[in-house]
């Protein structure tokens, strides 16, 4: 399951995540029911050789945040012909702050360290990131240089860092999260058994399919 685009103007609740078998025993994943094919392809970033694997999220999305280990987790443990990004969406308009935020942290070698945290921040501190003087507050009380987190926040390359981000979510026909694309060839659910097929796809993509 994931969060719609309608959602978002709506409370919502977590979601536990699917528990799933080793993917080794399960049953291979059907297009259409397990992913769906992308038409046309998107355009990856990834180098010769390797398999771009995307992960869209919002830091607003109860699920995105139970996920969030899970996925970190993964990423960390990925094939080592994956390269792993990550997307924030913004289906609502003020949800750029939250864009920027994260490709700043991105920029400043901070998103190990802060992510997990931005997502505790909203879920559990209930705190509002309603712009960017917000935010920086909260990275400062991190210990991080609130300056050097405004010059990145307001840089022209993270301002079109964010640009992009929708336009790949626009291109991905992103309509829930968290979802995973897979080479710009494939897209399926943020999940522990989506996770499983995406390993499947990205074995199929490097076996010439």
């Amino acid at each position: 399951m994931n969060m719609k685009r309608r959602d978002f103007s709506q409370a919502a609740t977590g979601l536990a995540l699917i528990p799933g078998a080793l993917w080794a025993q399960a049953a291979k994943p059907v297009a259409g029911k397990d992913y769906q094919v992308l038409d046309p392809r998107v355009p990856v970033d990834a180098p010769a050789g390797k398999v771009e694997v995307v992960e869209f999220f919002s830091y607003m999305c109860p699920h995105c945040n139970v996920f969030e280990p899970t996925f970190a987790a993964w990423s960390k443990r990925a094939p080592k012909n994956v390269v792993v990004r990550r997307v924030p969406v913004a289906f609502l308009q003020d949800f750029e702050v939250l864009q920027r935020l994260y490709y700043a942290l991105e920029a400043m070698g901070l998103v190990d360290k802060l992510h997990a945290g931005v997502f505790s921040a909203i879920h559990s501190e209930r705190r509002s990131f309603r712009d960017g003087a917000a935010a920086a507050d909260w990275v400062a009380m991190q210990g991080v240089d609130r300056t050097k987190f405004v010059e990145q926040f307001s840089s022209f390359s993270v301002v079109s860092k964010a640009s992009r981000a929708g336009q790949l979510t626009n291109a991905y026909k992103i309509d829930g999260v968290p979802a995973i694309g897979v080479g710009g060839r494939f897209l399926t659910e943020g999940t522990t058994k989506g996770l499983q097929i995406v390993e499947a796809l990205v074995a199929e993509i490097q076996a010439g399919r």
